[in-house]
């Protein structure tokens, strides 16, 4: 228990630093944040208002705060089918610290790159949540694509949580990500981005389908 508490309170600390401000700061680019639309300390912000170089440290660091914590959880000996709750915690830590960082008044990120890089830290247990996120991902941006973003993702995290509840996954991992699309969605209903209509299109076939009108 005591192993499981360590990861937990350091998962949700590391996930609380948010390196879209640090490089925001280190590199003299003081609108990545404050000056998108939605406010959201994230890759997406960081590479489209920081540039280049400011995304790539922002990715990087979002990856890997969410991949460590899992990986030597696992090393360690963790295990989730042994502890469930406990474990489901370890492994949405990283996102829910990020998403709601006490640092900074819980006013974070949406988790997106932390929950990939919690999901890759996963991998010594099971590849499923990550290969199902990757999935519907790429099959609601490229296949049926759903427009804006804000739609995408929320849509992406429910299908990706339902793929893991009916496939082979341990206890701890479905309990987990059921949690950590909790806490995204959760940052996605309180940000303060403009909510434009939803827009569902197949391939590149001009027109909304219908039941996206």
């Amino acid at each position: 228990m005591i192993r499981e508490l360590v990861f937990i309170v350091s998962g949700y600390l590391m996930g609380g630093i948010l390196f879209a401000r640090l490089a925001a700061a280190l590199l003299r680019r003081p609108n990545v944040v404050e000056g998108s639309e939605d406010g959201n300390p994230g890759t997406a912000n960081a590479f489209q208002y920081g540039g280049a170089l400011c995304g790539v440290i922002t990715l990087l660091g979002d990856l890997n705060k969410g991949f460590w914590p899992l990986y030597f959880y696992q090393k360690s000996g963790g295990n989730f089918d042994a502890r469930p709750l406990l474990s489901a915690l370890v492994l949405m830590a990283p996102v829910w610290g990020h998403a709601f960082p006490a640092q900074f008044h819980f006013q974070g990120g949406k988790g997106i790159a932390v929950t990939f890089g919690c999901l890759l830290g996963l991998c010594l247990a099971t590849d499923t949540p990550l290969k199902a996120l990757a999935f519907f991902f790429l099959f609601f941006s490229l296949v049926l694509r759903v427009s804006p973003n804000f739609y995408r993702t929320g849509i992406t995290y429910l299908c990706a949580l339902a793929a893991i509840l009916l496939l082979p996954c341990p206890t701890g991992v479905r309990l987990g990500f059921l949690g950590l699309t909790a806490a995204v969605l959760l940052r996605l209903h309180l940000s303060p981005e403009k909510r434009e209509k939803l827009r569902i299109r197949f391939l590149w076939l001009e027109g909304r389908l219908p039941w996206a009108r």
